[in-house]
């Protein structure tokens, strides 16, 4: 099993840290949160960053950011009530894309409950081809 606990990592840089309320729903027939949901937080923290980016996800949007993967490892089982700290890393752009990662720990507590990643590829929503990143994201994870 992985070490649980926070650590460095030199080749990302951290984009966001955000506070997701872990609600009732979120948890499964075992009492902690279900598999899936840490995805959604994940997509949270990603739509979060990607608003303060000016990359919104909308349909008017010239361009488009898309995962074309995802991954999560289950360290530690969240259980309500709790709040998640959710920490992005953004690592090397390439070309068209940039690989994300996620920690999720809760709050008041400083180990690592999980921790996933994704790759976003920016595309043209017309017509489904990758294109280049945007410059101000480049700036921002680079």
């Amino acid at each position: 099993m992985n070490d649980p606990t926070p650590h460095a990592h030199p080749d990302r840089k951290l984009l966001l840290t955000t506070r997701i309320p872990v609600r009732w729903g979120d948890m499964d027939a075992y009492g902690h949160v279900n598999n899936t949901v840490y995805f959604r937080y994940c997509e949270q923290a990603r739509v979060e960053w990607l608003e303060q980016s000016g990359s919104a996800v909308t349909p008017n949007n010239p361009v488009a950011p898309v995962i074309i993967n995802a991954s999560c490892t289950f360290l530690i089982p969240i259980n309500y009530p709790a709040t998640v700290v959710l920490r992005m890393y953004g690592g090397e752009p390439g070309r068209s894309s940039v690989m994300t990662w996620y920690e999720l720990g809760v709050e008041g507590d400083e180990r690592i409950y999980a921790e996933g990643s994704s790759k976003v590829v920016w595309m043209d929503p017309r017509t489904g081809k990758s294109v280049p990143l945007p410059e101000d994201i480049r700036a921002k994870v680079s």
